[in-house]
């Protein structure tokens, strides 16, 4: 799968120079082990609760596991960038800014001593991204190091599912697939599913790869997000990718046939699969508990209407687990004005404005439509799905759409030296004039 998606290009080799219009911009010299700083980060933010594991694994053990690599994540890029060389980055910057009241409602200890860990994880998780923002230049480099981690851990998934397909697939999930050699939830699968399928799809539209090396990724990771069940995904990967080949319609001719291929056969599914389909979306819930989201609406509705200090407002009760009344929250704006109070929501509702206007303001290009799937992705799953204000999944997609946004780095010319005039003796110049 790497070597392919690495050898993919435009017809007649790969651009290196930069002259076709789809050229990818040319790394300047990106170091591979910048690839191992990023899969670091992926590990840390797998999160260490989920299904009962074939063999069980504690807890402290995971964190230990999720949080070392975090610290080596930070070390290493550290090492890789000793004369702290970074670049500008809005998306950064706010995320920092973020910290700020994250640290003011976590210092009160509300949420107990774990607030004040969990702003070390997020300070320490904000300070690598600004190490490696060096190497943010609009190439498609961490995508490739996006797509390949997160296979690892889909592949990670589908062993377990072959090992003990039981485990995999627990009745405490209703059937629901997870993650019986790491505990991962099915919302975490159909997550890395959806967003490593709508990238290959990208890629192979924008001629990045080859189709049979797609597919290897793309058959597996749509199995298993239909083995999820995962609404948030499913949609999220649709609408996305919808958005993203919409932009690319007006420069690209394959973009248009996909286009109106994935037109056809969705009309086709609908009206010739419509009762699968229900049952599928429906996941035999009842239309009481379809229409209050699983329970969700119950706790956002207390949630808001719990009694809040002006300062909870403002700045929140400090960085906890993401959860209200002991039942989660399920709602990045809400969970971030739990956390973070109304500064936070605000900081991250500018994040997500950011990032999709450098996104339009961009001309189309293959990287501005994964920059384009990305921040939409992230933007559906947060009315379902908790993550935004911390170090998690999401902030690590929209940290890879700010590197896709970023402007190529500018190369000095190249100045013509000065040649130095030959001195001429005073009596010689003075014969030439006679």
């Amino acid at each position: 799968m790497g070597g392919a998606l690495t050898r993919g290009g435009p017809p007649g080799g790969p651009d290196t120079a930069g002259t076709q219009p789809s050229a990818e911009p040319r790394p300047a010299g990106t170091p591979r082990t910048v690839g191992i700083v990023w899969g670091l980060l992926i590990l840390n933010t797998l999160g260490s609760a989920g299904a009962n594991t074939i063999i069980p694994l504690p807890r402290s053990l995971i964190q230990m596991v999720t949080m070392g690599a975090l610290v080596s994540a930070f070390t290493l890029a550290l090492a890789l960038n000793l004369r702290l060389c970074i670049r500008a980055s809005a998306f950064v910057f706010l995320l920092t800014l973020l910290l700020v009241p994250s640290v003011i409602s976590s210092a009160y200890l509300e949420s107990g001593f774990g607030a004040l860990f969990r702003c070390t994880r997020l300070a320490l998780f904000i300070g690598t991204l600004w190490l490696l923002s060096r190497w943010w230049h609009g190439s498609l480099t961490f995508v490739r190091h996006h797509i390949r981690m997160y296979f690892a851990v889909l592949g990670s998934v589908a062993a377990g599912l072959v090992v003990s397909p039981g485990a995999a697939m627990p009745e405490l999930y209703g059937g629901r697939l997870v993650g019986a050699l790491w505990p991962l939830t099915p919302p975490q699968i159909g997550q890395y599913a959806a967003v490593i399928t709508g990238l290959t799809v990208l890629l192979v539209l924008g001629r990045r790869t080859d189709r049979a090396s797609a597919a290897v990724i793309i058959v597996p990771s749509l199995v298993l997000l239909a083995l999820t069940h995962t609404r948030t995904a499913t949609l999220g990967l649709f609408i996305g990718l919808a958005l993203a080949i919409g932009s690319l319609i007006p420069t690209s001719a394959a973009a248009r046939r996909f286009f109106t291929w994935a037109v056809l056969c969705a009309a086709v599914a609908a009206v010739g699969f419509a009762s699968a389909l229900q049952a599928w979306f429906l996941r035999g819930q009842s239309k009481e508990n379809f229409s209050t989201l699983t329970g969700r609406a119950k706790v956002w509705d207390a949630l808001l209407a719990a009694p809040r200090s002006t300062s909870e407002k403002l700045f929140g009760v400090g960085l906890g687990d993401k959860s209200f009344g002991g039942l989660p929250i399920d709602n990045s704006w809400l969970a971030v004005y739990n956390e973070q109070g109304l500064i936070g929501v605000t900081l991250v509702a500018a994040i997500i404005i950011v990032l999709g206007g450098v996104a339009l303001l961009r001309p189309p290009s293959l990287q501005r439509a994964c920059a384009i799937f990305l921040i939409s992705y992230c933007a559906i799953a947060s009315y379902t799905e908790a993550g935004l204000g911390d170090a998690s999944p999401y902030l690590l997609h929209l940290a890879l759409a700010a590197s896709l946004l970023a402007a190529p780095a500018e190369v000095a010319p190249l100045s013509t030296p000065e040649v130095p005039r030959r001195r001429i003796p005073h009596g010689a110049q003075r014969s030439e004039v006679t």
